[in-house]
């Protein structure tokens, strides 16, 4: 049960909602924070794996991991002022959960043991997993249960993340803190001189609201959306960092319930906006760098960004955010979000490169008319998608492009002042076209490949996409977490090709989500690491899931090449 003063707090902002009052930007609904820019940059820890498996057979190796999802505290207010320890809920004890870096190729098994006291299902995000291995909403992990996810890591180099993804209580364990950060390497990208190593910097962005006390507000129970007025990075609120003056890479990712960003560069003493340089997206490397003095961020969205502090010696530089953007309600703090402190001396100058080619994307060429269209609004206080909504099981299955094939899907929004980041399970999108709203894609939008495309008030958006390499059923969703908890969420069902006509080899039977062999099962360990190594990780490996990616998806467009 919530406590009188959370009651008021949801009461108070679910009136600004329905009155279409925007906040004052001199507004606290928090406690006010007195300590901005006062406290340093928390990294996540890497993860480790607890041991690796190696098929003989086909030289595939697997690493094992093991993340408990629990709660736990951390002292966000400060406890000098008299607030108590926030009650986070995370993978590891920990918000963000431990970064994975992987290198492709190597496969990996993560066991999610839930000590947590709500049911979790876990979406790597940016991964091509297969169905079951997906984080489907409703293959969920009950309390006093694991599940072993495996992945194939087998795309290209890119920044993706795991969070949680289950039926109708997603915005709530997100928010709570269960989401981290999994870096796909690859050589070609190591190649290129970018950035590395310590200057290779994860930002996990988010916002949300606390209790006079300094516990979390809940959204449970909200209906249209939690803005926050906390803007934390690695979960610290308005963190400074200490940097030397080169050029280092930041992985932007937007883990917010509700909050778009748009994000700009201030240096002190000047009010002009500084150059950045975009370099990757959702789906890794842009095919050329891409200068800009801003950037939009929506929900889920990944930019990577190059930001030069060698003109800035001894001076602050600080990431701001665009007040009165689109829907979002600013308040006090909601401006800012992390600022750089500039050193006199670099260490090192290894990897401070950025080539302006970067990449060749592999996208067939767009098309005069969308295959599909898809609308997103709200109906009888539900957000559905061309009316649907996921607990509609019957009817919730909205497209059923054949495997391999090309489709172009129209994104519509008519819901009025509201703002949807679309995403869309699986694939890398290609963005086609906006009208309406801003009425045009933004330059660096044009040289990437996204899984969220971020639909504004009255936009259309056109998006192309290779439905491969597997068959079977995702989803596809708003990621404003209030909005998919609510019901602006669906599926489609990637239908698979003969064998004789696509000439590969088929594995079958996977490409069920909520297949009995995957799911769920009781007990939170400790799990002996010789069970894992002779039975559990040979069992999944002998599934085949993962064999012959690059021969399958060769055979897929050859068979579409002969066959359109």
């Amino acid at each position: 049960m919530i406590g009188a003063h959370t009651f008021l707090l949801l009461a108070t902002h679910l009136v600004a909602i329905l009155s279409s009052a925007r906040a004052s930007d001199d507004d606290w609904v928090s406690p006010v924070y007195t300590e901005i820019f006062q406290h340093a940059l928390p990294i996540p820890p890497i993860a480790v794996p607890l041991t690796s498996y190696t098929n003989t057979t086909t030289n595939t190796t697997i690493d094992y991991y093991e993340l408990e999802i629990k709660s736990f505290t951390a002292q966000t207010y400060p406890a000098s002022q008299g607030f108590q320890a926030t009650t986070y809920v995370g993978y590891a004890g920990i918000a963000p959960g431990p970064t994975f870096h992987i290198e492709q190729g190597r496969e990996t098994v993560v066991r999610f043991i839930n000590k947590s006291n709500s049911s979790s299902a876990i979406h790597l995000h940016g991964s091509f997993s297969r169905p079951m291995w997906d984080g489907w909403a409703n293959d969920v992990v009950p309390p006093n249960f694991y599940k072993d996810y495996y992945y194939p890591n087998r795309q290209s180099a890119r920044t993706l993340w795991y969070h949680d993804h289950a039926f109708e209580i997603t915005a709530v364990n997100a928010y709570f803190g269960q989401a981290g950060f999994y870096i796909l390497q690859d050589p070609a990208e190591s190649a290129l001189g970018l950035p590395q190593g310590q200057y290779d910097v994860p930002l996990m962005i988010s916002s949300r609201f606390h209790q006079a006390n300094g516990q979390l507000v809940s959204p449970a129970g909200e209906t249209t959306a939690l803005y926050g007025d906390v803007i934390s990075v690695n979960s610290q609120p308005w963190p400074f960092m200490l940097v030397e003056p080169r050029k280092y890479r930041f992985r932007l990712l937007d883990a917010s319930v509700s909050r778009t960003f748009k994000a700009y560069l201030l240096a002190s003493g000047s009010t002009a906006r500084q150059t950045f340089t975009v370099i990757a997206s959702d789906a890794g490397l842009v095919s050329t760098a891409t200068n800009t003095t801003s950037i939009v961020l929506g929900i889920a969205e990944r930019w990577d960004i190059v930001i030069d502090f060698a003109p800035f010696v001894g001076k602050n530089v600080t990431l701001m955010n665009e007040r009165d953007f689109f829907t979002n309600e600013d308040y006090a703090a909601t401006d800012r979000i992390i600022q750089f402190r500039v050193g006199n001396t670099v260490t090192s100058t290894a990897n401070n490169n950025v080539p302006v080619t970067l990449a060749t994307h592999d996208i067939p060429s767009p098309q005069a008319a969308a295959d599909r269209t898809f609308e997103f609004e709200r109906q009888n206080g539900e957000w559905v998608i061309n009316g649907v909504g996921f607990a509609d099981v019957q009817n919730r299955v909205l497209a059923h492009p054949a495997r391999g094939d090309t489709e172009q899907w129209e994104l519509i929004n008519k819901s009025g002042g509201w703002t949807h980041p679309i995403h869309v399970h699986l694939v890398d999108l290609q963005i086609i076209s906006r009208t309406g709203g801003r009425g045009a894609v933004e330059p660096y939008e044009l040289v990437a490949l996204k899984d969220v495309v971020y639909l504004g008030e009255n936009e259309r958006v056109q998006v192309r996409a290779r439905y491969e390499p597997w068959d079977g059923q995702y989803m596809f969703h708003c990621h404003n977490l209030i909005h998919e908890d609510h019901d602006m969420l669906a599926a489609f069902n990637v239908t698979d090709l003969p064998t004789n006509n696509a000439g590969f080899q088929y594995t079958g039977g996977l490409n069920d989500p909520m297949d009995p062999r995957f799911q769920a099962q009781p007990g939170v360990g400790p799990f002996s690491v010789s069970t894992v190594n002779t039975v559990d990780l040979p069992a999944l490996s002998a599934t085949g899931a993962y064999a012959n990616i690059p021969e399958t998806i060769a055979a897929l467009r050859q068979f579409w090449a002969n066959n359109n």
